[in-house]
């Protein structure tokens, strides 16, 4: 499994830059490294100075990248689709649809990269994927895909299990299934216990900072600089780990550091020809992301949960409590949070945002 990297932030500010330099500082140290871009432009190659394709290329000693190119993407999913439907129905009906007629629909771009960079880092080829994405909310979102899909199949099994329509024909649905799929579900390895355990994986890689963490990338721009706190926060509501501010072209001063208080930031000078060096010698310590502040964290014994949301003022947080679960609203980000089984049940008694911090008690 690969540590992944990824960058947030106001466009044009060098996430791009940002994320091949910290490509080339792992790859300096022995690491394997795969460079990932999301985006079918030249900018990726004319920066890089290397030509990408939409497979891993090998440009330097421990360092591979790829440029995802979403429509080849596309084409190779839905003959994967095309060969299950062929294996399980009896009558396919894709078969006449081919993929070069698909067209690219909103979002699937970065669908198809985050799934992308799930697949490589289940290969185990690379110790590091530096992941260079549009650094902003949509990103976010399927980030955080696994905890909202998880979110979805535990509540709404919830609200089927005691359903009188549900008890009524699930005697019916595995056989009337096989018989229209041609398919033993008695053989077939796909449960909701795997699938639970596919999201739980998903889940557990995203809250690991060990495993998977995000950088904010601004300039000294008030513009910038707002955007990469209000990424921060949200990084923060989909249990992402934000372990470091990277500074561009830009010299450091008390009131930006306040401004991320408590993430180190780091200033690194502007690029200048094919030379590298300056700003690798100036990246974030990307060991250190452990000690960065934790998105959540439930103390048992006060009863509480305390939730880092960095970015957001008292206005724009909003606490739900409807069934069983909390659901915190910060920006344009929702978190669905699952309480440990001591919690289950409870009311929330109270909830105070100060410092940055939401603290819910119960």
């Amino acid at each position: 499994m690969a540590q992944i990297l990824t960058f947030l932030g106001k466009g044009g500010t060098g996430r791009t830059t940002m994320a091949i330099a910290a490509a080339k500082y792992h790859a300096s140290f022995g690491r394997r490294v795969l460079l990932a871009s999301q985006g079918s432009g030249p900018e990726f190659s004319l920066l890089l100075g290397a030509s990408v394709a939409s497979e891993p290329t090998e440009i330097a000693p421990n360092l591979q990248a790829i440029q995802f190119y979403t429509p080849y993407m596309l084409e190779q999913g839905w003959e994967q689709v095309k060969s299950l439907e062929a294996k399980y129905l009896r009558t396919p009906f894709f078969k006449e649809v081919y993929g070069q007629e698909l067209a690219v629909l909103p979002g699937m771009d970065s669908a198809f990269a985050i799934n992308a960079v799930r697949e490589y880092d289940a290969g185990g080829k690379y110790d590091v994927i530096v992941y260079d994405g549009p650094g902003d909310r949509e990103t976010l979102r399927m980030l955080g895909i696994a905890e909202i899909a998880g979110w979805y199949l535990r509540r709404f099994r919830q609200v089927l299990d005691g359903s009188d329509i549900v008890r009524a024909l699930s005697p019916f649905v595995q056989p009337v299934s096989s018989a229209v799929l041609n398919v033993d579900w008695s053989q077939t390895e796909f449960t909701t216990e795997k699938l639970d355990d596919l999201l739980g994986q998903g889940k557990r890689t995203l809250s690991d900072p060990q495993r998977m963490a995000a950088y904010l990338v601004t300039t000294a721009d008030p513009a910038a600089v707002a955007v990469a706190k209000y990424r921060w926060g949200e990084a923060q509501q989909i249990g992402l780990t934000v372990g470091g501010v990277i500074l561009n072209r830009s010299s450091l001063s008390d009131a930006i550091a306040s401004e991320f208080a408590p993430l180190a930031v780091s200033a690194v000078p502007n690029k200048t020809g094919d030379d590298w060096q300056p700003i690798i010698e100036n990246l974030p310590d990307f060991e250190n992301v452990a000690n960065a502040p934790k998105p959540m964290e439930i103390d048992l014994d006060a009863q509480t949960v305390r939730l880092f949301l960095p970015g957001f003022d008292k206005k724009q947080v909003k606490l739900i409590q409807s069934g069983p679960e909390v659901t915190v609203e910060a920006g344009e980000q929702r978190h669905n949070i699952f309480l440990p089984p001591a919690l289950q049940g409870k009311s929330v008694k109270g909830a105070k945002f100060q410092n940055q911090y939401l603290t819910i008690s119960f």
